[in-house]
């Protein structure tokens, strides 16, 4: 047995989502938003954490961290978890960071997700792009919406990522997941196959690189369901990382294929609970329309804000309205909800200390 796995445990049991690993520290897990120590475990050498980082790798793996001094993989520990291993060199020697990845995919109804975001599951074809942080629970929100398009619909679901992190098997679809590096060179490569292989639903892990981007909207123009992440936290900024990606010669045309692919935008935050015992993830949600359409090829990204306000009745909400409902009802603390906030001067009135008597 690895000596890692008592660790992996211990992540799962306390409920923990990552557990970092650094030479000359002691192990730490993130609670509920913050790291703690591991009880009991002292602090690992250089040499003692590279042994057990071995354990864990194969002959291939290592030979690449030891050449580029990164290496990312999954590790899965039967009956416990999978892990989202990321093996690093710092300036005191080697780290590790480990993100659970829970064997069992969470239903989508348990995530209590606004309810507009099971639309998701029926739609045919398009762009959907689910955003926000590293950490903000992409990842888990979109398996779940496989998982429900796989339990719902006969389709075949292709995934393409960098590892492989959820683990789906064939339901009323057909499942097929690629990992880059492992199956696939690219994630341009695995896609640009994925069109070819009668695909009708299509998990892009990460939207990395000009390529990338072209032909995740390309297979949604032709017809396929593309689901695919980015680090940005809103519907507006999504839009404009998407058009600034290409040249500007390119943008142009590149705004009319988004204009008529893009069928939703939901950006993430995960935020910890007032009590401290928990997470609750947090909301931004734009469909496609078109009046979505038209902002998108005049370039009038600005208002796509204005466009998600009078979009209410269909589910669409602004991450602020989302902050200040959960501040309100004092779900999250309402001074992190107002850091979190673009428009701050709607939250002052929930931090501002109440006036003396």
């Amino acid at each position: 047995m690895a000596r890692l796995d008592a660790l992996f445990r211990y992540l799962r049991d306390s409920g923990g989502s990552d557990l970092h690993l650094g030479s000359g520290l002691r192990p730490h897990v993130r609670l509920h938003g913050s790291l703690e120590p591991v009880p009991s475990w002292p602090e690992l050498s250089d040499g003692e954490l590279r042994a057990m980082m071995n354990e864990i790798a194969s002959d291939k793996q290592r030979a690449e961290f030891a050449g580029t001094s990164d290496l990312d993989f999954a590790y899965g520990l039967p009956e416990v978890a999978r892990f989202r291993c990321n093996f690093l060199v710092e300036e005191k020697g080697a780290a590790a960071v480990f993100r659970i990845i829970p064997e069992k995919i969470v239903p989508l109804a348990e995530l209590n997700l606004p309810a507009a975001v099971a639309k998701l599951v029926d739609l045919r074809s398009g762009l959907v792009l689910v955003t926000g942080p590293t950490g903000s629970g992409k990842s888990t929100t979109l398996a779940s919406i496989l998982d429900r398009i796989n339990e719902s619909y006969a389709r075949h679901i292709v995934t393409i990522e960098d590892p492989v992190e959820f683990v789906h098997k064939s339901k009323r679809s057909v499942v097929s997941q690629r990992e880059v590096g492992t199956d696939s060179e690219s994630f341009a490569a695995a896609l640009r196959a994925a069109i070819r292989q009668d695909a009708d639903v299509i998990l892009v892990g990460e939207m990395r690189d000009l390529e990338t981007i072209s032909l995740a909207i390309t297979a949604a123009e032709m017809g396929a369901l593309v689901f695919g992440t980015l680090h940005t936290n809103s519907a507006a900024k999504t839009v404009d990382r998407i058009i600034d990606a290409f040249p500007p010669e390119r943008q142009p045309q590149v705004r009319t294929s988004l204009a008529e692919s893009l069928v939703a935008v939901v950006a993430q935050l995960l935020l910890r609970t007032i009590d401290g015992k928990g997470r609750v993830a947090v909301n931004e949600i734009l469909f496609g329309g078109g009046g979505l359409a038209n902002l998108i090829r005049e370039g009038n990204t600005p208002m796509i804000n204005s466009f998600i306000s009078s979009g209410r009745a269909q589910g669409m909400q602004l991450m602020d309205d989302a902050l200040l409902a959960l501040a309100e009802r004092r779900t999250i603390d309402p001074h992190e909800a107002y850091l979190k906030a673009r428009d701050k001067k709607r939250f002052e009135k929930l931090i501002e200390p109440p006036p003396r008597s």
